[in-house]
């Protein structure tokens, strides 16, 4: 088993207590999910004496699938990253309930810092200053906290569109409250895609902006799949979710644009060059 094995199985270990361990007080309260079927479960696994590990069964007193609970637990981070790069809910369910991830701030600071990176990029390379060169490179920091901003505010748009229409559908959604906070979370860590928008950028052919309608797709895949994780809905529920939070989206860009910014945004720069 390698590193990521063990370092997973940390997460439900047990006590040991004579030959059979017992589960903590923080797995009796069901904190982690069958991968499978999605049903609660108390551990991962079972550690007996000897260190010998048991992976429990999904054996729940609802519907029970009969499978391992969480296979991911001994596999190696990088076939975990594949998996979920391939968007399989099973490893959507292993990183968002059997883990302990808190990156999720650095992850949204780091991708929008990517995509001002883009919007910035495209401003600079279709602007031609003849001012002084103390006043352009003040004016090109600013240009880039600007895109920052208007990133951000395009962002936030795009999930309060999601979270709307999941708030007027929620009867639909799930028998009990969604937690929007952990959807607020799945949709940060499945925006990972953006990370490539910068090696779009530095390795610029003639197929860049195919690369940037692909990347886009790609998130928005990956944001479909986080979403009916989640909440346990089906792909319709989450592909209108989607659709309202981009639709919420493109109102924010066109208002910026009828206010004569250069919001240097996806949908500005893709429809300049195909046309």
């Amino acid at each position: 088993m390698g590193n990521g094995g063990r370092s997973g199985l940390q997460q439900g270990k047990g006590n040991v207590d004579g030959v059979a361990a017992t589960p903590t007080a923080a797995s009796a309260s069901c904190q982690y999910r069958c991968i499978e079927c999605n049903q609660e479960a108390k551990e991962l696994y079972r550690d007996y004496n000897h260190g010998v590990l048991k992976i429990t069964i999904c054996v729940s007193c609802q519907k029970s699938c009969q499978k391992p609970v969480d296979k991911y637990i001994e596999y190696d981070p990088v076939i975990i990253l594949i998996n979920a790069i391939l968007c399989k809910a099973q490893a959507y369910r292993h990183i968002l309930f059997n883990t302990q991830i808190n990156i999720h701030g650095k992850l949204c600071i780091f991708c929008l810092l990517c995509e001002a990176y883009l919007r910035w990029w495209q401003l600079q390379d279709s602007n031609q200053n003849t001012a002084p060169d103390d006043l352009i490179r003040y004016a090109k920091e600013w240009d880039f906290y600007r895109m920052f901003a208007i990133a951000a505010l395009e962002q936030t748009a795009y999930f309060i569109g999601i979270f709307t229409f999941l708030w007027v559908e929620r009867p639909m959604t799930a028998k009990k409250k969604p937690n929007f906070i952990l959807l607020l979370k799945a949709l940060l860590l499945s925006s990972y895609g953006k990370l490539l928008l910068i090696p779009a950028v530095i390795w610029e052919h003639d197929y860049t902006s195919v690369c940037l309608k692909l990347i886009k797709v790609f998130v928005l895949t990956s944001n479909f799949q986080a979403i009916r994780v989640t909440l346990n809905i089906n792909r319709k529920l989450s592909f209108l979710a989607v659709l309202s939070g981009l639709l919420l989206e493109s109102i924010m860009v066109y208002f910026f644009q009828s206010m004569e910014w250069d919001v240097g945004s996806d949908y500005a720069i893709f429809k300049s060059q195909d046309f």
